[in-house]
């Protein structure tokens, strides 16, 4: 009688804990602090920039994620970014895509990467692997390999510098550059 006794009081001690286990879960409330939740999620972004109350950059990606960490705040477009430098009548001057970018609102970059284009209304192209936008001085630079398209020649070389809407560029260290009706001639 003594052992069922003891095996009851088991089983009664074990229901007792699993009930009160519950009610600490019900009542216990779970608190999220700002480096809890580092990071914010958006879709369908647009931010724009303006001067004067003229809008010069429209910043467009389908994701946007901000990293709201307190040392190195940042934003990551990892699902690609394109970036239109505007006229002030709002008609498109440049236009600038690539794969991914990250903004850092602190420095006032943005690191765009991977398949980076830039074009103009003037039908100049620019093509690099890593362009970084300078908001505070409207220019753009970078110091890997970049290849110009202009009609009727193409010009390549590492690094350029340029102003935001491609109006004055130049290549850090060009390497050569070719007359397109002579590529032509080359590739029959």
């Amino acid at each position: 009688m003594i052992r069922y006794f003891g095996f009851w009081l088991s089983v009664l001690a074990l229901a007792g804990w699993t009930f009160a286990c519950n009610q600490l879960k019900k009542d216990t409330r779970q608190v999220f602090t700002q480096d809890d939740v580092a990071v914010e999620l958006a879709r369908d972004v647009e931010i724009l920039y303006s001067d004067s109350a003229v809008v010069r950059v429209r910043v467009t990606g389908p994701v946007m994620l901000n990293n709201i960490d307190r040392e190195n705040p940042h934003r990551e477009f990892p699902e690609g970014v394109k970036i239109d430098f505007l006229e002030p009548d709002l008609s498109i001057k440049s236009t600038l895509t690539a794969k991914t970018a990250v903004q850092y609102p602190d420095k006032g970059r943005i690191i765009a990467r991977d398949s980076v284009v830039l074009t103009t209304v003037k039908k100049e192209r620019l093509e690099t692997e890593e362009l970084i936008w300078d908001e505070k001085t409207a220019k753009v630079f970078t110091e890997k390999f970049v290849k110009v398209t202009k009609p009727g020649e193409v010009i390549y070389g590492f690094g350029l510098e340029a102003e935001q809407d491609f109006s004055y560029w130049k290549i850090t260290v060009p390497k050569g550059r070719i007359k397109v009706d002579q590529l032509n001639e080359v590739l029959k």
